[in-house]
């Protein structure tokens, strides 16, 4: 007989676009990965009754509520799920960590590197997570791997860049995203903190930068769009480019990365393929390659589907859930989490800074 498996009782503050995304990965988790747990989606809390009571049918969670307060110290929920505005991250996840609760957090962590340290205090000992999904797109964690194999020699350059079109609409500066008191920053922490998390992960520290922001649209008051270069600990040199504004592309999150030995390359919107190029091959067969990243042997192509069958972005959100509860059941501390996301926080705050002054920040 197989052993039982253990419930999970999750709360989860939200029902936004990125709660759609959370909700399906809670429900799909346990096809894909073998784990010691089953999930239970048990209470959903946001402010708009109406809108909640339609998200809680369509998604499958068995209550509501309209008072986070009351839902996370509940003795029957394990797990606190933050899916909700930037500026309510931190209050939730320190009344969430006195609980006693795993926590999960939507990134950035926190609107400030003050709150952030807060939150990564508070969970210190407790199993947490942050939703930096992108490590869990299968072409970058098979970056990962060759650059850990040595496959791209020392590198010289990282270049990462983030283009949508949402800040051009004049109907999105009215949501929550395009005000400091609710977002802390705009391009910045809804766009480069993504950059930052992935370079941090393919490419090490950063050990100083210099940055400049933007804003297009007349009356607001966060960036729209934010340009930044820096040194790495490694001794490579990176430039970063994050935009609102970049009209045309919907979801343009990619990177190249030069070393001596060969280069990468990587866009979100095709996100099933990695560019690669390998200098030591012989000079008349050297040419990048389009490596399509759906097995065999690839990462996450034995949880997903045969070769050839390409996944999508919910399949990220999916991957980072089943290898926390995989770490979870081992015992393993997980990443990301709060600590690495207090860590990419402190270089959004170093951005910031370099982009008020016009000079260097170390960090």
């Amino acid at each position: 007989m197989p052993e039982p498996k253990r419930q999970l009782n999750i709360a989860m503050i939200g029902s936004g676009f990125i709660a759609r995304a959370h909700s399906n990965a809670f429900h799909q988790v346990g096809h894909f990965f073998d784990l010691p747990f089953s999930l239970c989606t048990k209470v959903v809390c946001a402010r708009d009754r109406k809108k909640l009571e339609a998200f809680a049918r369509q998604w499958e969670w068995q209550e509501t509520a309209l008072d986070w307060q009351s839902v996370v110290t509940r003795s029957d929920i394990d797990v606190v799920d933050i899916a909700v505005p930037n500026g309510l991250h931190a209050p939730i996840a320190l009344a969430a960590s006195k609980a006693g609760k795993i926590v999960f957090c939507e990134k950035p962590l926190a609107v400030s590197v003050e709150e952030g340290t807060k939150m990564a205090e508070a969970v210190r000992n407790i199993p947490n997570l942050v939703w930096f999904n992108y490590r869990r797109v299968p072409a970058i964690a098979l970056a990962k791997q060759w650059i850990e194999e040595g496959r791209l020699g020392q590198i010289f350059h990282y270049r990462a860049y983030y283009f949508n079109q949402s800040g051009a609409d004049p109907a999105k500066g009215q949501t929550w995203r395009y005000h400091r008191s609710e977002a802390g920053s705009g391009a910045i922490g809804d766009l480069l903190s993504h950059l930052l998390d992935t370079a941090r992960y393919l490419n090490g520290d950063i050990r100083d930068l210099s940055a400049m922001a933007k804003t297009f649209a007349p009356g607001r008051d966060v960036d729209d769009a934010v340009l930044v270069m820096a040194h790495f600990s490694n001794g490579s040199v990176g430039s970063f480019e994050a935009s609102r504004f970049g009209v045309g592309r919907r979801n343009g999150n990619g990177f190249e990365i030069y070393g001596s030995k060969g280069s990468l390359a990587f866009d979100l919107e095709d996100m099933n393929r990695l560019q690669f190029f390998d200098a030591t091959d012989p000079a008349a067969l050297r040419a990048a390659r389009n490596v399509l990243v759906t097995g065999p042997d690839h990462p996450y192509s034995s949880n997903f589907w045969k070769p050839g069958h390409l996944i999508g972005y919910e399949h990220t959100f999916i991957a980072t859930l089943g290898d926390f509860l995989t770490a979870l059941a081992r015992k393993e501390v997980f990443h990301p989490n709060f600590q690495d996301a207090q860590d990419t926080q402190q270089i959004l705050a170093a951005v910031e800074s370099s982009a008020a002054s016009g000079e260097w920040a170390k960090l």
